[in-house]
């Protein structure tokens, strides 16, 4: 993929938590994750970068998504859970979450996650933190 894309808002936060402040959005940069081939399709990567953790998908529409990287129900990395679609699944207590949005779907998770934009490109992910 040459094209660059962009995916989701800025940085959005759980609805539970405090609006991102203009200072926030000012200090955003883009960081490299990863190459796109190492994402597969419906897949999931664990990205960690100064000190937190972040989980990189790839949709079943070839699109790519960042959110942070730990289950908000019990900390667990959501790299090693099962992506379907626009989902993915916390392999501990099986939560779903929307990655599109970081939106809790089903229980015991109750908090969403944080969700970050992504651009492609020249074969690469990053990701606005």
């Amino acid at each position: 993929m040459t094209t660059t894309s962009i995916r989701s808002a800025r940085r959005r936060s759980a609805p539970e938590e405090a609006e991102t402040s203009k200072e926030d959005y000012d200090m955003a940069e883009w960081v490299d994750a990863c190459a796109v081939d190492a994402i597969e399709t419906e897949g999931v990567v664990r990205f960690d970068h100064a000190g937190r953790t972040f989980a990189i998908y790839r949709n079943h529409e070839d699109r790519f998504y960042c959110t942070d990287g730990l289950c908000t129900h019990e900390a667990v990395h959501l790299a090693d859970g099962l992506v379907m679609e626009n989902t993915i699944e916390c392999p501990k207590h099986l939560s779903i979450y929307d990655f599109t949005t970081g939106a809790v779907e089903t229980p015991p998770a109750c908090v969403n996650l944080a969700t970050y934009r992504t651009r492609v490109d020249r074969g690469r992910v990053s990701i606005e933190i």
